[in-house]
């Protein structure tokens, strides 16, 4: 009995103070999480000017689309696609980061349209979503470089194959370390 006594006395005993600041701490650090939706907001402005520039793309390839051969036309369709691909890395990243970091999107929950993704896509799952984006927009700009390109490689051209073989060696070291997080996680759940 004397050594539970011991034991007891020991163990720190909160106060109604230290639970009162502990718990004000606490409120704060997690409300912090709202200082980043500005930056959200910000990301869905930049959508807007992202489709004033598709606008703008797309009309001047439609004027010019008569006298555009083939290969050109590819080009002109490539970039279209380019930032479409751009447009949705942004709004994988609002969707993803405002639900991981934030707060859920409420508004969404019962939406016949709602992405299959949203609300699924934890922070891991935005990295490899992020870096597959990244590798897709690199291949569009690898391939216009490469129609564009004469017989001879010019360093431009050398550091975007570069850059891009970059992009799919992180894309496999993310994909290979959330693995074999998930194989600890699960080795953990069952020890």
């Amino acid at each position: 009995m004397a050594s539970a006594k011991k034991v007891s006395a020991e163990v720190p005993v909160k106060t109604n103070t230290h639970n009162a600041m502990e718990s004000a701490i606490e409120h704060t650090l997690f409300s912090t999480r709202w200082l980043l939706a500005p930056f959200y907001i910000g990301l869905a402005l930049s959508l807007v000017l992202l489709l004033i520039k598709f606008v703008q793309e797309f009309w001047k390839f439609a004027q010019d689309i008569v006298d555009l051969d083939l290969h050109h036309t590819t080009l002109g369709i490539l970039g279209l696609l380019d930032m479409t691909l751009l447009g949705n890395l942004i709004l994988i990243v609002i969707f993803a980061g405002y639900e991981n970091f934030v707060s859920k999107i409420e508004t969404a929950r019962h939406a016949v349209d709602r992405p299959h993704w949203m609300g699924r896509v934890d922070y891991s799952g935005l990295k490899i979503k992020l870096i597959g984006s990244l590798v897709a927009i690199s291949v569009i700009e690898l391939l216009k470089d490469f129609m564009e390109a004469n017989t001879e490689v010019n360093d431009g051209l050398v550091w975007r194959i570069a850059i891009h073989v970059t992009f799919v060696i992180s894309g496999v070291l993310f994909a290979l370390m959330d693995w074999i997080a998930d194989k600890r996680h699960d080795v953990d759940m069952h020890a």
